[in-house]
């Protein structure tokens, strides 16, 4: 008999898995639209939609696996993290949905945020001082103007499937839309960046890896308070945190 499974859970969204089928719940019925819309025009392969209900999206499971998670090991050959990159690079070359995703805020609201969110981590003791004040620097490089692409919004390294070394699908497109194609390489490399050089071999075309370096500083430091109060860890080892101290070693 199937059993049904809780893949993430928190107050704005939650994923199921029944069998095959998954199951997306979102709080913003919108979100899930524009989730539907983008898995429909990106030219890379994604879940197949099994049916569609007010605040309820239901998707066929992908075969393959991920290459890993954030905080395990890695895995997968280094063709299979090219291959990865090279669908990331036939995501970026589409054309870009109209309505702007995550990796699309605008620079100056950007900015402001992150400077708000390091002085509540300090604030607050979640970071000391030295490590908020280092990544702050750090990420300035990503606050830049940069060419519009389709984005994914979202791509962690578990939003990725692979079979051997062929990509058979990226799931969760709910931050899908108009943004910085250097976001979406660095949140698949996050906690990574072991796998940077093959994920850009894949790639095919220069990048600014500064800004690499800044989007792994920028989107740690706006995820770790939001993590710790929704039930996650951004200690554990591999993790935002850790991706922040490394940051700081490489200085």
């Amino acid at each position: 008999m199937d059993e049904v499974n809780v893949v993430v859970a928190h107050s704005e969204r939650a994923t199921l898995r029944v069998g095959d089928m998954f199951l997306k719940v979102d709080a913003d019925a919108a979100r899930l639209d524009g989730e539907a819309a983008a898995m429909a025009l990106a030219p890379v392969p994604t879940p197949r939609i099994l049916w569609r209900k007010p605040h309820v999206l239901a998707i066929a499971a992908l075969a393959g696996s991920t290459l890993g998670r954030l905080g395990g090991p890695s895995t997968g050959s280094p063709q299979a993290w090219s291959a990865a990159g090279a669908a990331l690079r036939a995501l970026h070359s589409a054309p870009p949905p109209s309505r702007p995703g995550r990796a699309g805020r605008d620079a100056v609201a950007l900015a402001q945020e992150l400077d708000d969110e390091c002085e509540l981590l300090v604030r607050t003791g979640i970071l000391p001082h030295n490590l908020v004040t280092r990544n702050r620097r750090v990420a300035e490089a990503a606050l830049r103007p940069w060419t519009p692409a389709f984005t994914h919004g979202d791509l962690q390294i578990a939003h990725v499937f692979v079979e051997g070394d062929t990509v058979t699908g990226i799931i969760d497109w709910s931050e899908a839309g108009r943004g910085d194609a250097l976001y979406d390489l660095a949140t698949f490399t996050l906690g990574h960046e072991e796998r940077l050089d093959d994920v850009l071999a894949g790639y095919g075309t220069a990048v600014d890896l500064d800004v690499i370096h800044a989007w792994w500083s920028l989107r740690s430091l706006l995820a770790v308070r939001w993590l710790a109060e929704h039930g996650f860890d951004p200690f554990a080892p591999g993790c935002e945190v850790d991706v922040l101290r490394r940051a700081r070693d490489r200085g």
